[in-house]
């Protein structure tokens, strides 16, 4: 009788110490996958992460933007080749002015051709 006591209590630590195993291997993949979903989001957010082949060169961008305080901000967009820069509040979006092809050159740039 003692040895079939014995025989299923090491059965029972057998069953306890697999189950545990199989429960720390399901909390590791659990977090990996969580994890890697994570990391999906984030690349998606920055906008590094393309999905698709169609999925190329946007035919809007945003160049600069310069907030004015209370929700209402500055903005150079880019659209099909030509550069507006809009005014945009809480309610309306408007067109400031149309710029330039191109974004004058930088300081730098006008000082070396300068030298």
């Amino acid at each position: 009788m003692t040895a079939l006591l014995l025989a299923v209590g090491d059965q029972a630590q057998a069953w306890s110490a697999s189950e545990t195993m199989s429960a720390v291997r399901g909390i590791i993949a659990t977090a990996f996958v969580l994890g890697l979903l994570g990391v999906l989001a984030w690349m998606a957010r920055r906008g590094s992460l393309k999905l698709g082949p169609g999925r190329g060169r946007s035919p809007v961008s945003v160049e600069t933007a310069v907030s004015l305080g209370e929700r209402r901000s500055l903005v150079i967009v880019t659209v099909e080749g030509r550069r507006l820069l809009l005014g945009l509040t809480p309610m309306s979006v408007s067109l400031v002015t149309e710029l330039g092809a191109s974004p004058p050159p930088s300081f730098d740039e006008t000082l070396k051709q300068k030298v």
